[in-house]
């Protein structure tokens, strides 16, 4: 007990620090946990059918399209999937403004009636990965695919387009 407050000295309480992966923030980290993986500049983007949309629930694999599907890395036990990308798009800013930096994109089966679904996971954080490192791999899609997101990616921000180094806008021509 101290004479002053008559109350029992307690030693201060030093405060826990956790590591997380804020994945929606925008500010940037600089204390503990200082070089994690910083998932705030990156888009999802679902090319399903043909139509591309922004969809945040595929960076934890529960996009429109993943959420009841039980995935398997057996491309045989989805014979009637029907094929989906998740494309990691990520942003950058420079001297002249934000552009599409990063592209990848993944590809799926979903067989919704059957609730079934293929993907390799391992590719999805590869691919992922490499968006991050600002690259492009955009082989896995056709015509199709590219021109629903490319027409995204306009509508979404037309300077970020026109800011886009053209290694972008060659893969995603018609």
């Amino acid at each position: 007990m101290t004479e002053d407050t008559n109350q029992s000295a307690q030693p201060e309480k030093k405060e826990k620090r956790s590591l997380t992966l804020n994945v929606v923030s925008n500010k940037k980290h600089r204390g503990f946990g200082a070089g994690s993986i910083d998932l705030s500049d990156v888009a999802c983007v679902i090319i399903d059918e043909g139509v591309a949309y922004l969809d945040v629930g595929a960076m934890h694999a529960k996009s429109k399209i993943e959420r009841g599907i039980k995935f398997t890395p057996n491309k045989e036990d989805t014979p009637n999937g029907r094929p989906c990308w998740v494309v990691w798009v990520a942003v950058e800013r420079s001297e002249e403004g934000a552009y599409y930096a990063g592209a990848t994109s993944c590809e799926m089966l979903i067989d919704s009636e059957a609730r079934r679904g293929w993907k390799i996971l391992a590719d999805h954080v590869n691919r992922l990965d490499a968006a991050i490192k600002r690259r492009y791999m955009l082989d896995n899609i056709g015509p199709i695919e590219k021109a629903a997101l490319r027409k995204l990616l306009m509508e979404h921000n037309l300077e970020w387009w026109e800011h886009s180094p053209e290694e972008l806008k060659t893969l995603l021509a018609d």
